[in-house]
């Protein structure tokens, strides 16, 4: 579990973040969330094979599909789906931390996750960590 000074040098020096199950849906979490991120500076990548573009910017269908640098991946997905999710992320290198939304557990992927050295977030809110944080 990474600490708040962790998390606070993460957010202050992290760039891009690829949000998993990001749409257009106006009405879903993920996309208020992902907005806020893009105001408070920060590249926003949708992870969605059902989508082409969200928020301005190309959807890819995974996080490895991404040619980019993404610095944390944030999971708006069934915790069921984590563990494919984790998979995808592992073959990417230089993601800093697997972000779990609020009510996404999945303690076998964060295991996963962490025995492969990448830090892990779940359960929480990266808008409500950003609030309380910066």
């Amino acid at each position: 579990m990474m600490k708040d000074k962790e998390l606070t040098d993460l957010f202050k020096t992290a760039k891009t973040i690829a949000v998993v199950g990001l749409s257009n849906n106006r009405m879903r979490a993920s996309f208020g969330v992902s907005r806020f991120l893009q105001r408070q500076g920060y590249r926003v990548i949708p992870v969605n094979p059902n989508e082409t573009e969200v928020l301005g910017e190309r959807a890819y269908a995974s996080v490895n599909d991404i040619p980019d640098q993404i610095d944390i991946v944030d999971v708006f997905r069934r915790s069921s789906a984590v563990p494919e999710v984790v998979e995808d992320v592992l073959k990417k290198t230089g993601i800093r931390c697997l972000w779990m939304q609020e009510g996404v557990v999945n303690q076998q992927a964060a295991n996963r996750a962490e025995a492969a050295g990448l830090p892990v977030v779940m359960d929480r809110c990266i808008l409500k960590e950003m609030a309380r944080l910066l």
